[in-house]
């Protein structure tokens, strides 16, 4: 029986050369290794740690993943791509180069007869207003793309790898779980659940914590995927269930109601 893989936070591009290259042949493992049993692979936002698209240019690498992307596709493999706060200038380049569906806002879908809302997160539930206004009226203005257009490659993505680096740096703290009142995006799949009761699951990324909350309802449940840096987390749906698994670590599996803080588990 085929499957349905969802994956996110990659990161692709930091700290380092050599690191991300690491990253990415993991990233690449872990395709090769589901390949044979998965029928659609969700990647599920910030697959790179920036990306934009020139009109004749994309950034330089990670070729292993997209030419094991190109062959997943060449199987019948179909793949959708979410994007995500940190490659929000994903484009058409993708799409037309290997058939990969882009989704630049949360989808509404059924899989294997369950209902799913499945989107990065980024913006989302209360609060975070001053990324929401950005996100709106800087990143995904037209005028401001064209006017990045006119950097030239090789400062436009130096800066913006620059940015998001002092931008990480600055948050030192390890992920936890911060209480169902400041978990931003729990609260966005309970209004979603409380707005229709037949929601099965809220997948989303960006969190960096991998996290399987039942809610309210104590039938639907909010799954964050987690990311790629230290955790390897993902999911998988078959006809049953779905799992919050850890890359080759098979006999380690997130159940409802537990959180990841570093490689402990822990029971909410």
């Amino acid at each position: 029986m085929k499957k349905i893989y969802f994956a996110s936070d990659f990161h692709l591009g930091i700290p380092n050369l050599t690191q991300s290259h690491l990253r990415e042949a993991k990233i690449v493992r872990w395709l090769t290794s589901i390949q044979d049993h998965a029928e659609r692979i969700f990647l599920v936002g910030d697959i790179f740690d920036f990306w934009f698209e020139y009109k004749t240019v994309v950034p330089k690498g990670y070729l292993r993943l997209l030419g094991k992307l190109a062959e997943l596709r060449s199987k019948g493999i179909a793949i959708d791509y979410f994007t995500g706060n940190h490659d929000i200038w994903m484009f058409e380049y993708l799409d037309k180069e290997l058939g990969i569906k882009i989704h630049r806002k949360p989808l509404y879908t059924t899989l294997k007869g369950k209902k799913f809302l499945i989107g990065h997160g980024d913006g989302l539930g209360p609060k975070d207003k001053g990324y929401k206004f950005l996100k709106k009226y800087i990143f995904n203005n037209r005028l401001c793309q064209w006017l990045f257009r006119w950097f030239h490659p090789d400062l436009g993505i130096r800066l913006a790898l620059f940015f998001s680096q002092k931008s990480r740096n600055a948050q030192k703290d390890p992920e936890v779980f911060k209480g169902e009142e400041d978990e931003w995006l729990l609260a966005y799949a309970k209004r979603k659940v409380d707005q229709d009761p037949g929601l099965d699951y809220c997948i989303f990324g960006h969190r960096h914590l991998p996290l399987d909350l039942l809610l309210s309802n104590q039938r639907s449940r909010y799954i964050n995927l987690g990311e790629w840096l230290d955790s390897f987390t993902y999911a998988v749906l078959d006809e049953q269930n779905i799992q919050l698994r850890y890359f080759e670590h098979p006999e380690k599996t997130i159940h409802p109601t537990q959180y990841a803080k570093g490689k402990e588990l822990i029971n909410l």
